[in-house]
């Protein structure tokens, strides 16, 4: 959890400490996104030498995907950090990269990787959500809000980002919104975790759950 400046702690301390369980409890289904690469990200009109370099970046990101799969961030990075040496103008090993730092707890790092990756590619809907995710755990709301509102603008089935939203509502008693994103996760398919939703119905007093 980040820490707060002295003149806040008092402020949020009660209402954060009666959630640090919960958070706990659904740390586990709030994951971060990372993506293999593969010949559709790199342009068929690039030269040859920009092609094989292409490929080697792909080969670094694949492999640091493969890292990051067994919990070894820090080869993760290093092998993200190779494929972004060598195609700067590839944004999922950005993406991917802010993943691990977002995973590591050094949320800062991620969040000037995954807007690196925002950057080039505007629309890439899981870098918003990845960075909305780095923004609730440096308890800027109203910016991971913003974030998750991004993802599902551009992807209106990315189900996970209704999900992360209605723990922000939730975060800020908003409950009434965080119950709407549940229902709409729920129609999309996705589980809630039991304990969110518990709190969530006793936070809102059991109406419309």
């Amino acid at each position: 959890m980040t820490k707060l400046l002295e003149d806040e702690s008092s402020v949020y301390l009660n209402f954060f400490s009666r959630r640090h369980l919960l958070k706990n409890n659904i740390k586990n289904s709030i994951g971060v996104i990372i993506v293999i690469a593969c010949s559709t990200l790199f342009s068929c009109a690039t030269i040859q030498q920009t092609q094989l370099k292409s490929s080697d970046a792909a080969g670094h990101n694949n492999r640091g995907f493969d890292y990051y799969q067994i919990g070894r961030y820090d080869q993760a990075i290093s092998e993200f950090s190779k494929a972004i040496e060598i195609n700067p103008r590839l944004a999922i090993p950005y993406n991917n990269r802010g993943a691990a730092y977002l995973s590591k707890g050094e949320y800062e790092q991620a969040i000037l990787d995954l807007s690196k990756a925002i950057e080039i590619r505007p629309r890439l809907a899981l870098a918003y959500s990845n960075r909305g995710w780095a923004y609730i755990k440096e308890w800027q709301y109203d910016q991971a809000i913003s974030d998750f509102n991004k993802t599902i603008e551009i992807d209106p089935r990315f189900v996970e980002a209704y999900f992360y939203r209605a723990v922000v509502y939730f975060l800020v008693e908003e409950y009434d919104k965080s119950l709407l994103d549940v229902i709409k996760a729920q129609q999309l398919g996705y589980q809630i975790p039991i304990e969110f939703l518990d709190e969530l119905r006793k936070a809102a007093g059991g109406i419309g759950m």
